[in-house]
């Protein structure tokens, strides 16, 4: 990029380039329909006959079209510019699309070598597409490229800004589908751009793709008007760029390619001016980031009508626009009209390669979306810099004695785990407005909150660039975490244990997507995500009994052992030893639970670690000795262990971690 970022771009695309482009596109739709649909005669070398379709046909074709038109040009943009750009694609059902360009720029080649630009490999990839051993119909862990994989809808957004966050030379592209617009979670995610330091953090560029339609129904944002939307989003804060698709023409389609060459080309420019501006101390007061909104229609470039009913631009193109081509003659030639329209032919050559100006549109290397190193998360991750948490332990001189607030203890330790950390800019505390009312408020000692937008003198602890990100949304704390630990980074996620149910089914997603990258070869670890819970059930004071839901650890408990870990360490010490634990695991899920209350303190730092590191122990100190007790109690975290003590008289045991613990310890 020149000094001035104002003529760095905005070129006016050549009508080679176009006709390339369109011809990337092209073959991209063609590869997503024909995974769709075929499973033999996928160059329609001969005319298509009922066996060359799969006996059941799987897959969603209406957001096909307009995410490869969006990645198209998003190579483009790389080529151009030597960007860095991450793709969070929010259609997770649009699996054809990814997997159709990932094909083509070659990322799909680099993890499955079977996947081979001829004949042979272009036949394995739309053979396996929804086949039992290949590809499912949605993205997952096993998609090159892919951090998000769109299982429930809601989350990409806010996940794509988790990327961006301390990744100053990274743009995430985020793909939202107006169906999916219509979530709670999305609709909060829009304010994350308000969160982004331009002089410390990477950015993300949303892309709105406003196709019209759900799955049988109309879209909320497809029924507004292109002035209202352009209004609404602007009063987010956003500069909004608006890209129509929406004829069919030669003319048409070249139109609307310059579009987005002129919006992504604006786009870029916008986010490196104000990026730019901010690393030279001249930070705008209310950075209005880019967004882009693109209006086609659902299902373009494929069937218009089918038994006089329109598909194109109709619900009717959600998924399989036309399911009984075996049997119907007649749906059977509308497909093979529809397959011939991208002309193959003039796509790939007679072994099977892509056309070499295709290939030409691609980036290369690790500049390809597939193969953006960022999206390997687990080969970026440093290891995170600790204090001894033995320095920060409580005395216990007379067990039982001594009260403490446990997390009031922890804070000191965290507080440290910032500093330590602060050059390298790879750990942060993601929480719902809830550190001071946590006990973790001696952190702002060492940093402030993030918040990126003017606030007043009065405000405490908050400025552009802080360690602590807060906002009321537990939806939107949990997809910045996880979009944060995905790219290699670390951090923790206090939380009230009565809202952390918010999160379940997100949390349980991405237990799923832990369990498959496990499975992926190509995958290596990344830094476990770690709740912190306080306010537990046990005692909620004021609240009462509108806050008493403990149910968040059941969830928990029925996920895959490999993954998940319940603590319930019974003091502060055991807390510190839990917590310098949980920062350095892996590939794991681990659910905390603490109480922010002055408690009694049962044991020593050294004692503490080796009840941790062994999950649970005799106290025997706290019975009456003996090996062949009468009666054994059982106990785990602060409140159970305090009730128990407080009954003691006979031998007793204290687990710090969940009931599975009990199965392994000859102890118990």
């Amino acid at each position: 990029m020149t000094d001035d970022p104002k003529t760095a771009v905005l070129q006016v695309a050549g009508l080679a380039e176009i006709e390339d482009l369109h011809a990337y596109w092209r073959s991209a739709n063609y590869l997503g329909a024909a995974q769709i649909y075929l499973q033999d005669n996928f160059l329609l070398e001969e005319p298509l006959r009922p066996e060359h379709i799969k006996p059941r046909l799987l897959g969603h074709w209406g957001t096909v079209p307009g995410i490869n038109f969006i990645y198209a040009h998003l190579n483009r943009l790389i080529r151009q510019q030597d960007a860095e750009v991450l793709l969070v694609t929010g259609p997770g059902h649009g699996a054809p699309a990814n997997l159709a360009n990932l094909y083509l720029e070659g990322s799909l080649g680099e993890f499955y070598p079977d996947l081979t630009l001829d004949r042979v490999g272009l036949a394995r990839l739309v053979r396996s597409f929804s086949w039992p051993g290949g590809f499912p119909s949605h993205l997952t862990p096993g998609t090159p490229g892919t951090i998000h994989e769109g299982g429930e809808l809601g989350y990409a957004l806010a996940t794509a800004f988790g990327a961006a966050f301390d990744n100053p030379d990274l743009i995430v592209a985020c793909i939202v589908g107006d169906g999916e617009a219509e979530t709670g979670p999305t609709a909060t995610a829009w304010h994350c751009a308000k969160f982004l330091d331009p002089a410390g953090d990477g950015t993300v560029l949303p892309i709105l793709h406003l196709n019209g339609y759900k799955i049988s129904s109309r879209t909320v944002l497809g029924a507004i008007s292109a002035d209202e939307l352009g209004h609404l989003f602007t009063g987010y804060g956003y500069e909004v760029l608006p890209v129509e698709t929406a004829t069919d023409t030669a003319e048409g389609y070249a139109a609307a390619h310059r579009d987005m060459i002129r919006a992504l080309d604006k786009a870029y420019c916008g986010i490196r001016r104000i990026q730019e501006e901010a690393r030279r101390g001249r930070p705008a007061a209310k950075p209005r980031w880019p967004m882009i909104i693109q209006r086609s229609p659902k299902g373009c470039t494929g069937i218009e009508e089918l038994d006089g009913e329109p598909v194109e631009g109709s619900y009717r193109s959600h998924q399989v626009p036309t399911a009984d081509v075996r049997t119907n003659t007649d749906h059977l030639r509308a497909l093979e009209r529809w397959l011939r329209s991208y002309r193959p032919e003039e796509l790939f050559d007679a072994d099977g390669r892509p056309a070499p100006a295709v290939l030409a549109t691609c980036p290369t290397g690790d500049k390809r979306m597939g193969m953006n190193p960022h999206a390997y998360g687990g080969r970026l991750r440093k290891v995170l810099k600790r204090p001894d948490f033995r320095g920060f332990a409580v005395e216990v001189r007379q067990r039982g004695k001594a009260m403490h607030s446990d997390t009031k203890e922890l804070q000191k330790y965290l507080r440290e785990v910032i500093r330590l950390n602060e050059a390298d800019a790879n750990f942060r505390i993601i929480c719902p407005d809830e550190m001071e009312s946590n006990r973790l408020g001696a952190i702002f000692e060492a940093t402030t909150r993030q918040f990126a937008w003017p606030t007043v003198p009065g405000d405490e602890h908050i400025g552009r660039r802080g360690r602590v990100l807060e906002v009321l949304s537990e939806h939107t704390c949990q997809a910045w975490l996880q979009g944060y630990l995905l790219t290699g980074r670390h951090g923790l996620f206090p939380c009230y244990e009565a809202f952390i149910a918010i999160v379940d089914s997100m949390m349980g997603q991405y237990a799923k997507f832990l369990k498959q990258s496990a499975e992926v070869p190509w995958r290596p670890p990344v830094t476990s995500f770690t709740y912190l819970l306080s306010s537990e059930g046990w005692r909620q004071d004021h609240n009462g009994y509108s806050h008493q839901m403990p149910g968040f650890i059941n969830t928990l408990l029925n996920k895959k052992a490999s993954h998940v870990r319940i603590y319930l360490p019974p003091d502060a010490n055991c807390l510190l030893s839990t917590i310098d634990h949980c920062l350095t695991s892996t590939d794991k899920i681990n659910l905390v639970i603490a109480s922010k209350q002055p408690m009694p303190q049962w044991l020593t730092a050294d004692e503490a670690a080796v009840h941790c590191r062994a999950g649970a122990s005799a106290w025997a100190w706290a019975g009456t000795g003996g090996n062949d007790p009468d009666v054994v109690l059982a106990c785990s975290g602060v409140y159970p262990t305090m009730e128990v003590l407080g009954r003691r008289g006979c031998f007793v045991a204290s687990c710090l971690s969940c009931a599975r613990a009990w199965s392994i310890s000859p102890t118990c």
